[in-house]
C-alpha cells in the first residue's frame, strides 16, 4: 500500500520524501567529506597524524575501500529484500556509517582501518535500500515522476559534495586529520536522527521484506558467511604467525574480491531468479551497460586518487599569500554539475527524446576521453618539476562532471526500469557492484603512477574512453531496442540526466 501522495513536485513534497532527501544529503556529506581527505591522510607521515603509506599503497587502499563499499551493496540489497525490509536496512546502515566515522576520530591506525570497514558495510546496507525504498512509492508506469524525485535527491548530493570537502579538507589538512573524520561522522548522525524521527511517514512501504527468506535459506547463508569468515581468519592468522603480514595483503584480497564478485553474482541472479524470457534478454543487454558503468567509474575514481595527488604535488595552489588545500579540488566536480545542469536540461528538452541509453553512455565516455587528453598534456608540462596552472586540472574535472551528469543517471535509471519487482534491492546492488569493479580497476591502474605525472597513463585512459564511446555510438539502436522495459511503447524515453526538477540523478561518485 502506497501513501496517497507520490509525486514530490515543486509545490508539494511528501514528508516521506523530505525524510529520504535529508538522509541522503547528510550521508553524502559524511561520505564526500571523508573521501576528500582519505588519500591525503593515508600518505601523510605518521608524525603528522597520517598512516605514512607510500603513494602506490595509498592509492590501492583508496580503491579497495571504494570497491568494498560498492560491492557490499549486493549483500546489503539482499538484506533489505529478504530479511529486514528497506526501512530498517536504511536505518541500521546509517548507524553503522556513523560508528565508522567515530572510529576514525580516534587517533590510532588500527581504528582507522576498522572505521573504513564499518563505513563500507553501512553504506552497502544504506544506499541500495534507500533508493529501492524511494522506488516503491512509484508504480511501473511512473518513471517520469520517479526521475523527478531522484533529481531532487541529486541536488542534495551535489550540495553536500560541494560543501563537505571545504569543511573536512580545511580541518583535516590545517588542523587535525581525525577532527575532519569526526565532523563527517557528526553529519551522518544528524541524518540518522532525522530518519528515525521521520520513519512514521513511510507507512507500510518498505516496512517488511518484499521476498522474505525461508529458514532454510537463512541457514544456508549463515553457513556460507561463516565459512568465508573462517577461511579469511585462517589466512590472516597464518600470515601473522609467519611474520609476513602487511596491510597490502588485505588490500589485495579485497581488491580481487571486488573484481570477481559482481560477475559471479550476475551469473547466479540470471540462473536462479524466476525471470521470463523477455527479462532475461534485457538482463543480458544490461550487462553491457554495467560494463560501461564500471569503466566510467574507473575513470572518475581518478579524481579522488591520482588527480588529487597531482594537485598536491604539481599544481600551483597559491592564491596571494594563501595555499589552497588540495582537498578543495574535490568540490569542483559538484560545483560544475550544479552549474552545467540547467544547460543539460535545456538540451535534453530540445532533443533528448532522440537519445537513448547507449547514446548517452557514448556521450559520457566521449567527454571523459577528452578530459584525459587534456590531463595528458598537463602531465607533460609538469614532468620537469614545474607546477602547472590549476585551470588545466579544473578543465579535466569539468569534463568528468558533465560526463557524470550525462551517463550516471542514465545507467541508474535503466537499472530501476529493468529490476524485477521482487529483486529491486538486489538489482540496485548489482549496479553498485559493477561500480566497485571500476573502483578496483582504477586503484590498480593508479598504482602505476603513484602520484607522479605520467602522460602515457592519462593518454591510455583517454583512448580507452574514446573507444568505448565509439562502440556504444555504433550499437545504440540495437541496445536500446533490447533494453526497452516491458510494457513500454514507442521509443525509449530519455533518462534526463541529473537535472534539477526534470531528471534522474547519478549514483554517488565512487571517487
Amino acid at each position: 500500500m502506497r501513501p496517497p501522495s507520490t509525486s514530490p513536485g515543486p509545490r508539494t513534497r511528501p514528508r516521506w520524501f523530505v525524510t529520504l532527501f535529508l538522509t541522503d544529503m547528510w550521508e553524502r556529506f559524511s561520505f564526500f567529506g571523508m573521501q576528500a581527505i582519505l588519500i591525503l591522510f593515508a600518505v601523510a607521515p605518521r608524525e603528522e597524524g597520517g598512516l605514512g603509506l607510500p603513494h602506490s599503497t595509498a592509492v590501492a587502499l583508496y580503491g579497495a575501500y571504494v570497491g568494498l563499499l560498492l560491492a557490499l551493496s549486493m549483500p546489503g540489497g539482499w538484506v533489505g529484500d529478504r530479511l529486514l525490509g528497506e526501512q530498517r536496512a536504511t536505518l541500521y546502515g546509517g548507524i553503522v556509517i556513523a560508528a565508522g566515522h567515530y572510529l576514525m576520530l580516534v587517533p590510532a591506525q588500527v581504528t582507522a582501518y576498522f572505521g573504513l570497514v564499518a563505513i563500507a558495510v553501512g553504506t552497502g546496507l544504506l544506499k541500495p535500500n534507500m533508493l529501492a525504498l524511494l522506488g516503491r512509492f512509484y508504480g511501473p508506469r511512473e518513471s517520469e515522476r520517479r526521475e523527478a524525485a531522484l533529481s531532487l535527491l541529486y541536488i542534495g548530493i551535489q550540495v553536500s559534495a560541494l560543501l563537505a570537502p571545504l569543511v573536512t579538507g580545511f580541518l583535516g589538512e590545517r588542523v587535525n586529520w581525525h577532527l575532519g573524520f569526526g565532523v563527517a561522522g557528526l553529519g551522518m548522525t544528524f541524518g540518522v536522527v532525522q530518519y528515525a524521527v521521520g520513519m512514521r511517514h513511510f507507512g507500510e512501504t518498505g516496512r517488511a521484506a518484499s521476498h522474505p527468506a525461508t529458514a532454510r535459506e537463512l541457514r544456508t547463508v549463515a553457513r556460507r558467511v561463516a565459512a568465508v569468515a573462517a577461511a579469511a581468519g585462517v589466512l590472516l592468522l597464518a600470515d601473522v604467525l609467519a611474520g609476513t603480514f602487511a596491510v597490502t595483503h588485505v588490500i589485495g584480497v579485497v581488491g580481487a574480491a571486488t573484481l570477481v564478485a559482481p560477475f559471479v553474482y550476475l551469473a547466479v541472479l540470471r540462473r536462479r531468479s524466476r525471470l521470463d524470457r523477455g527479462e532475461l534478454r534485457r538482463l543480458a543487454a544490461f550487462r553491457w551497460v554495467l560494463l560501461a558503468s564500471a569503466l566510467f567509474w574507473m575513470f572518475v575514481i581518478q579524481a579522488g586518487s591520482t588527480l588529487i595527488l597531482f594537485a598536491r604535488e604539481h599544481v600551483d595552489r597559491e592564491v596571494g599569500e594563501v595555499l589552497v588545500p588540495a582537498s578543495w579540488f574535490q568540490s569542483a566536480i559538484p560545483l560544475f554539475i550544479l552549474v552545467s545542469a540547467p544547460l543539460i536540461a535545456w538540451l535534453w528538452l530540445r532533443g533528448g527524446a532522440r537519445l537513448g541509453v547507449a547514446a548517452k553512455i557514448a556521450m559520457g565516455h566521449g567527454l571523459v576521453g577528452a578530459g584525459f587528453l587534456v590531463m595528458s598534456g598537463s602531465a607533460v608540462a609538469a614532468a620537469g618539476g614545474a607546477r602547472v596552472s590549476p585551470v588545466w586540472l579544473l578543465l579535466v574535472l569539468f569534463t568528468l562532471a558533465v560526463g557524470e551528469v550525462v551517463l550516471g543517471p542514465t545507467a541508474l535509471s535503466a537499472a530501476v526500469d529493468l529490476a524485477p519487482p521482487a529483486f529491486t534491492g538486489r538489482t540496485m546492488g548489482l549496479y553498485w557492484m559493477f561500480a566497485a569493479v571500476g573502483g578496483g580497476l582504477g586503484s590498480m591502474l593508479g598504482r602505476l603512477v603513484s602520484g607522479e605525472p605520467r602522460p602515457w597513463y592519462y593518454l591510455a585512459l583517454a583512448v580507452l574512453a574514446l573507444v568505448t564511446a565509439a562502440a556504444f555510438a555504433l550499437s545504440r539502436r540495437r541496445l536500446d531496442e533490447v533494453m526497452r522495459p516491458a510494457g513500454s511503447q514507442g521509443p525509449t524515453p530519455p533518462a534526463l540526466s541529473g537535472v534539477a526538477g526534470a531528471t534522474a540523478p547519478s549514483p554517488e561518485r565512487p571517487s
